[in-house]
């Protein structure tokens, strides 16, 4: 009598192995005959075409509730934040750190400042965007005959001193002691400041013991509200955000302080404490040399 545990042969396991591939005794094949075979994957055809079809119309009666132009919840983002060029991040703040007699310490902001001003140069602007100065109603004069939308020119004749010129041997003032940064307010579909006033940038130190001069380019250190409001990638592409260049002219050096630069208009939230970047930026500079 043979035992449960009786182990068969390799010669024995194969036998068996064929024989649940193809039972010529039942004709069938791994288990199911050919008319069984045709009812399960007729089934499971017919069940992921159910669930194929459920699907896509899920997804298509979302996307007809979506407006393409904007998002359908911003209630969580009423007032934008505020951003600056060069961006060298450290763990805990951005940080512009170089050495004046050092060219390779502040050649990588150089050159992603260069970058960073491409969009604006004054031919691609004149080619893609309009020319709002002057223009008292803005809205109007960028509408267009479907829902999308002009933009306002902002041109590299507007930064001034920041402005970038391939012939300067000290672009943005870095080897001087002079830096420029570029200080710009996030996208917000819509939104617009509050009573029309236009949001004005004020760079500060930290610390109210110290003072030193700064130059805003656009002088008046505004953000125009002709590029107020953003309608939205889709109907908006060519917008460009509006910015403001400061030159930060007499900073002490060999010395780290800490600037803040703040956007003022009725709207913007500056005193968030779970954003730091909302309405305002802070950074730290140290220039050695």
């Amino acid at each position: 009598m043979a035992t449960f545990n009786e182990k068969k042969t390799c010669s024995q396991r194969m036998e068996n192995f064929s024989r649940f591939l193809w039972n010529p005794d039942t004709s069938e094949f791994m288990g199911r005959t050919g008319i069984k075979w045709v009812y399960i994957v007729s089934y499971y055809i017919a069940f992921y075409i159910v669930m194929i079809g459920m699907f896509a119309l899920s997804i298509y009666s979302l996307m007809k509730t979506i407006s393409p132009y904007e998002p359908f919840y911003q209630d969580q983002i009423k007032s934008p934040g505020v951003t600056m060029r060069p961006d060298l991040y450290s763990d805990d703040a951005l940080v512009l750190y170089y050495n004046m007699s050092n060219k390779a310490t502040y050649e990588p902001s150089v050159k992603a400042l260069i970058q960073f001003l491409q969009p604006y140069n004054t031919t691609r602007q004149q080619e893609t965007n309009k020319n709002c100065t002057g223009v008292t109603d803005v809205a109007a004069f960028l509408s267009t005959s479907d829902r999308s939308k002009h933009a306002c020119q902002f041109l590299e004749s507007e930064l001034g001193d920041c402005a970038y010129n391939p012939d300067d041997k000290d672009p943005f003032g870095f080897q001087k002691g002079q830096p420029c940064i570029f200080i710009r307010i996030n996208r917000i579909v819509h939104f617009v400041p509050r009573n029309h006033s236009t949001p004005t940038l004020k760079c500060l130190p930290k610390t109210k013991e110290e003072t030193w001069e700064v130059k805003y380019y656009p002088e008046d250190a505004s953000f125009n509200l002709q590029y107020f409001p953003y309608y939205g990638k889709k109907a908006q592409p060519t917008y460009i955000n509006p910015m403001v260049a400061v030159k930060l002219v007499n900073v002490p050096h060999n010395k780290l302080i800490e600037v803040v630069c703040t956007v003022h208009a009725d709207g913007i939230i500056t005193d968030n404490i779970h954003d730091p970047y909302e309405g305002k930026v802070t950074f730290k500079l140290n220039i050695q040399g």
